[in-house]
């Protein structure tokens, strides 16, 4: 219940921010903070709650984010009727990619270069194609309105990336006190021990990697809307991924509020970054990387570790070997 009340405090914190700061840059700051945190709430629940590490998810949210502008561009979708058909899409993606490992019982390292692959085979397709706009991509015709998904001002991305990611969060409070929430957990920890005590490792599997999949697609949707433009590099690429996997890994795996701490965390120290030493290429990654040695050298558990004496919820030796 505590976990509850703080996510409701701090979605009217959240939301009660444009009434007293009136600064673009600084909501886009708030924006893209939110939308690292879904990205890294979705790669959470399958990496931190279902032990089963993914590098390419990058290959749910490039589903998403095409779906919706493809949907509009080559079909004349409204961008809100797109919006569920892209997710529904990315779950199914999910569905694909998670049949064919689990099936054949892909699992740590191997699992995570096989979504490596599927993200690299999807870039290449998406590069190929007309109908994504090949190599240049796909630009949505801008018609700011409320009704098209394109907003006069940042508020209403705000919004929106909010109710995304408290979706996220609310999904992953459910994992956290439900029956299947439970299942997943006892599949992270020990595979063979799960399937033993009744736990139908397959289907387990193959529904976080859904509900992860759905999720990170609708990150891509949100790209899309927000920045009105998507290529294969952007869509598929490995920035993509890491962003992903990275807050999560800072704030802390397996938490509810991991991923919104590590988000803020990177976004901080980026945009510290940038204000010392400029746009200088590959400052982010450096700035990335760094932190990612620091956290794992000293503070193993996350963010999240300096506020709970629990151990790290990680992957025992049996549930991820390969």
């Amino acid at each position: 219940m505590k976990e509850l009340v703080a996510l409701v405090v701090f979605a009217i914190v959240v939301a009660m921010l444009p009434l007293f700061v009136s600064s673009g840059f600084a909501l886009n700051i708030v924006i893209m903070t939110l939308y690292a945190a879904l990205l890294g709430q979705a790669w959470n629940i399958l990496g931190g709650f279902g032990g089963q590490f993914s590098f390419g998810h990058a290959v749910f949210f490039g589903t998403g984010a095409y779906a919706a502008a493809v949907l509009q561009v080559r079909f004349g979708w409204n961008a809100w009727a797109a919006l569920p058909a892209a997710v529904a899409l990315g779950a199914a993606v999910g569905a694909f990619v998670g049949a064919l490992s689990f099936r054949y019982g892909l699992r740590g390292s191997y699992f995570a270069l096989v979504t490596l692959a599927f993200a690299e085979v999807f870039r290449i397709l998406s590069n190929t194609f007309e109908f994504t706009g090949a190599g240049v991509g796909l630009m949505i015709p801008l018609a700011e309105s409320a009704a098209n998904f394109q907003f006069t001002s940042r508020t209403g991305f705000l919004y929106v990336i909010l109710g995304f990611t408290l979706a996220a969060c609310a999904v992953t409070w459910w994992l956290k006190h439900s029956r299947y929430g439970a299942w997943l957990q006892a599949v992270r920890d020990n595979e063979e021990s799960a399937a033993a005590l009744g736990v139908n490792v397959f289907r387990v599997k193959l529904g976080a990697i859904m509900i992860s999949g759905a999720l990170m697609s609708a990150g891509g949707v949100f790209y899309v809307q927000y920045f009105h433009y998507i290529d294969p590099h952007i869509a598929y690429g490995p920035g993509i991924s890491i962003e992903a996997l990275l807050a999560p890994i800072v704030g802390g795996i397996g938490t509810l509020f991991g991923p919104l701490l590590g988000a803020a965390a990177l976004h901080l120290f980026g945009e510290l970054t940038r204000s010392l030493m400029g746009d200088a290429p590959g400052i982010s990654l450096m700035v990335y990387g760094l932190l990612l040695v620091l956290m794992v050298t000293f503070l193993p558990r996350g963010i999240m570790g300096l506020f709970s004496g629990s151990p790290r919820p990680a992957a025992r030796k049996g549930g991820t070997r390969a």
